[in-house]
């Protein structure tokens, strides 16, 4: 979960990453192919680098990254494991796919822009990424203050 919160990347997107597809000492991963088809290197941060050392193998082949412990390059079926955290979190009617926009809303808040949430994202259009632009309210308004705030 916290891959998929500090990327806002798709499950599908998770579910097919390969160790080969890790770069620890660069933190970063790469999506061979998102929903779009396109390529993209998501940027990971230092509790996911530590997380990922602990669990990769000696050789980092194409087993998948969360895949079954017997087979490893089949993914593991985690959605019970996601029911059982849902529950004991009391969490209802929250999808998996609401941790990519819980990354966007975070990111907006905190002062990133339209298109840099896009570009992480993978947005190929702004419009996707405008559905946050309510959060980016105090970002804009610090920006026209810095900017012209001593106009008069």
């Amino acid at each position: 979960m916290l891959l998929a919160l500090t990327t806002g990347a798709r499950k599908g997107e998770l579910l097919g990453l390969r160790w080969c597809d890790v770069d620890l000492a660069r933190q970063l991963v790469h999506v061979g192919r998102t929903k779009n088809g396109d390529p993209k290197a998501l940027p990971l941060v230092p509790a996911v680098v530590a997380e990922l050392e602990r669990f990769k193998p000696e050789t980092m082949g194409t087993a998948l990254v969360f895949g079954k412990a017997k087979a490893p390059t089949l993914p593991y079926a985690f959605e019970g494991r996601w029911h059982e955290a849902m529950r004991a979190a009391k969490l209802r009617d929250f999808c998996f796919h609401a941790l990519r926009h819980s990354c966007a809303s975070l990111l907006a808040q905190n002062g990133a822009t339209l298109l840099e949430i896009g570009d992480l994202l993978g947005h190929r259009q702004i419009a996707m990424t405008k559905r946050y632009s309510h959060l980016a309210a105090g970002h804009r308004t610090a920006l026209v203050n810095r900017v012209l705030g001593e106009l008069q």
